[in-house]
């Protein structure tokens, strides 16, 4: 099985040398590439200086432009499992084997680890919470499923899904929405106690100035996709 991580990385100059050194030390049976989304900090320096598998956008895609483009990595260069693993720190790569051993046994199309199983951890705050639980009830409603974390970038897709994210993907805030679309079209998905860190560098693309319109396109585009 080829596995690849995919790490999206937009002014994580702070973090993203011991987000990829996590993935070499705790899960060796994965490659990894950093997508760096026009870094305006010295992420891509980093990246070069340590010699990182790395590809540098030549404009600001987003989060879905920059993950769908490991997707589309991974797609061309045969890899069976992708996971997505953030380039903000918060990801522990202990608990990547373990996804991919649970993909692999229950033939599953898509896991996720959720924070809020066991609820150990870093929890987010209590704003964000709200806001997780509110999309958690909205995907129970469209499709009869609960996913406890809906937000969570740390996923793992198998070889038809990374095909199918590669041609066509969310392009603002896409988690919930992609994984709407997953359930929709009859997915199998499940999700998998982790443990996540706080962010100790750089700031969050999601600030409380636009929590108002995270939660109404994101709450639009689930309707959308479940239509």
């Amino acid at each position: 099985m080829k596995k690849l991580a995919v790490i999206p990385a937009y002014n994580e100059a702070g973090n993203i040398e011991k987000t990829v050194k996590d993935i070499i030390e705790n899960a060796p049976s994965f490659d990894y590439i950093v997508i760096n989304d026009c870094s305006k900090d010295d992420t891509y320096e980093i990246c070069k200086k340590n010699k990182f598998h790395t590809i540098n956008l030549p404009v600001n895609m987003g989060i879905g432009g920059g993950v769908q483009t490991g997707y589309l990595y991974a797609w061309r260069n045969g890899y069976d499992i992708a996971v997505q693993f953030d380039g903000d720190g918060q990801h522990n790569a202990l608990y990547l084997e373990k996804m991919a051993e649970v993909m692999e046994k229950e033939e599953l199309d898509m896991v996720i680890g959720s924070r809020y199983i066991n609820k150990e951890g870093f929890q987010s705050s209590g704003i964000r919470r709200a806001g997780i639980h509110f999309f958690t009830a909205i995907i129970k409603l469209l499709t009869g499923k609960i996913i406890t974390d809906p937000t969570s970038g740390m996923r793992m897709v198998n070889r038809d899904i990374i095909k199918l994210f590669a041609e066509e993907y969310p392009k603002d805030y896409p988690e919930p929405e992609s994984a709407v679309i997953l359930l929709k079209k009859g997915k199998k998905i499940r999700e998998i106690p982790v443990c996540m860190r706080e962010r100790k560098e750089g700031v969050s693309s999601i600030s409380p100035f636009n929590a108002v319109y995270y939660m109404i396109k994101v709450s639009v585009a689930i309707l959308i996709a479940a239509l």
